[in-house]
């Protein structure tokens, strides 16, 4: 194993990645499912993806969570089919991170889709847009690579209290809307979750993550019950909640 891929390998099981390290493992990917005729650098595709994710209003849908998601990869991947693909589809799944946009997972897809070409098979590229496209989470997968991508994207559900809580700050940052709006979207979410009668689909994340994302949606719902008794609905500030996680 060469220095780089140690390196890789380090960071990829402390859930840690630098710049340097995620620059080196996309532009590999890239160059290994180019066309060898494409003329689509592989360093230029990295910038596009690179200025993306580093936009300011970008607080969880950053390299963070990027580098969670391909170290959740890492853990999973003697049981994914077509690993190409789907660490392609990690890469580009949240690359348009509009607020308040229904419709960032399709462009995405269409950006990773622009970017490819016709620099890297046709058959690639619609798995890959496939992929990207049901991370919307808005039915169960069948396809056994979608079922562990999407698995993927949602495995911070179940990481510890104080991590889960931060992201939920990190994500209330990212909304453009009061508090109270906030609160109701969270809500709806939190319970559809609950109301799954899984909501990890893969029995590999489902054993390391369900009980534990259960137990955080939970909490995290009782918090914004207590806020809303508080004075929530009626505009009050309630700055426990808020340092909680709450907060921008």
């Amino acid at each position: 194993m060469t220095a780089t891929a140690d390196g890789v390998r380090q960071a990829s099981e402390a859930g840690t990645w630098t710049d340097e390290q995620l620059h080196d493992r996309f532009t590999r990917l890239w160059r290994r499912c180019a066309l060898p005729s494409s003329s689509f650098d592989a360093c230029a595709a990295w910038s596009s993806l690179e200025g993306r994710y580093a936009e300011s209003h970008r607080h969880y849908h950053d390299k963070r969570h990027l580098a969670h998601c391909l170290s959740e990869f890492d853990l999973a991947f003697e049981r994914i089919v077509r690993p190409d693909q789907v660490e392609m589809a990690i890469w580009f799944h949240d690359i348009i991170n509009e607020p308040g946009r229904s419709d960032n997972e399709s462009l995405s897809a269409e950006l990773f889709r622009d970017l490819a070409g016709s620099g890297m098979p046709a058959s690639f590229v619609g798995e890959v847009v496939d992929l990207i496209l049901v991370t919307t989470h808005r039915q169960e997968p069948i396809d056994p690579d979608h079922r562990i991508l999407c698995d993927i994207d949602l495995s911070s559900l179940g990481c510890p209290w104080e991590c889960y809580l931060r992201d939920t700050g990190y994500l209330r940052a990212e909304f453009g809307g009061s508090d109270q709006e906030y609160c109701r979207s969270k809500r709806a979410f939190l319970e559809s979750m609950l109301r799954r009668p899984r909501i990890f689909v893969t029995d590999f994340f489902y054993a390391r993550y369900e009980c534990s994302a259960r137990e955080n949606l939970r909490r995290l719902l009782g918090l914004i019950d207590e806020w809303e008794v508080s004075g929530g609905e009626g505009g009050t500030d309630v700055p426990a909640l808020r340092t909680s996680g709450f907060g921008g």
